[in-house]
């Protein structure tokens, strides 16, 4: 009996040493990329008879750069405004895939509020990302 007292004696003394080497600090995350606003770097806007379709058809064309990446721009519209400034129309331009910086659209004059013989509007294109960033480019569209 005196045995087994005295292996559960041992056990208590019995012990594993940890030694830890280097920097026990480990490197901070790095922060995300700044958030920055969309950039119109383009932008142009017309009307044109249409032979196929047998009416006048507006287009809407702009070029869209964000520092985070293309696929950080959420979406572009086309303000139409007329020569005092008064809301016409709104166009929602799709991204071209295939370019990646283009944004269009293209209208029948019959579907919009707009007439191609004005010659007084203007285009504001509005560029948005995810994150709320804007930017805004006014252009003069060319018309008959």
């Amino acid at each position: 009996m005196l045995r087994i007292p005295t292996v559960f004696a041992f056990l208590f003394f019995t012990g594993c040493v940890v030694t830890v080497q280097g920097d026990n600090h480990p490197e901070p995350a790095p922060l995300p990329p700044a958030e920055e606003a969309p950039f119109i770097e383009w932008a142009d806007a017309g009307c044109d008879w249409s032979p196929h379709d047998g009416d006048f058809a507006w287009w809407f064309e702009a070029d869209v750069l964000d520092a985070n990446g293309f696929d950080d721009v959420a979406s572009v519209y086309a303000d139409v405004m007329d020569w005092e400034g008064h809301w016409i129309d709104s166009f929602e331009l799709l991204q071209d895939f295939d370019h990646g910086l283009l944004w269009s659209a293209e209208w029948l004059e019959m579907s919009t509020w707009l007439d191609c013989r004005y010659s007084y509007y203007t285009v504001e294109f509005v560029a948005y990302d995810w994150l709320g960033g804007i930017d805004i480019l006014e252009v003069i569209p060319l018309t008959y």
